[in-house]
């Protein structure tokens, strides 16, 4: 197994850990706007590369990470393919894939737009 993928596993074990310490007590809510392909925490993140999509909220952060995900591959923005390749080339979705895993959320979801 790749080091890149026992490093994604990690965080979400991680994640596991405080979810299941506030278990029932937490909300999650992701702010897809000025996406770049760098992480939020990168201290020269390349430019944003996709317009806003809005803000998910829910009490299960597998879903809403899924939904951001499929959010961002049916996205019809023209910097969405920049993101993808990222997102692909580090095999990022595996996060959600091993929180799935690991029982604290799920993958299935249902979008609701306010």
């Amino acid at each position: 197994m790749p080091a890149q993928d026992l490093f994604l596993e990690s965080m979400a074990d991680a994640a596991e850990s405080v979810v299941n310490y506030f278990k029932g007590n937490m909300a999650f809510i992701n702010i897809m706007c000025n996406m770049s392909v760098d992480c939020d925490c990168c201290a020269v993140a390349e430019d944003p590369c996709m317009k806003d999509i809005g803000i998910l909220a829910s009490t299960d952060p597998v879903a809403l990470d899924q939904a951001c995900i499929d959010l961002v591959y049916s996205s019809t923005d023209p910097g969405r393919d920049h993101l993808i390749e990222r997102i692909e080339s580090r095999h990022g979705i595996h996060t959600i894939e091993a929180a799935s895993d690991l029982g604290f959320g799920t993958r299935e979801y249902e979008l609701i737009e306010l």
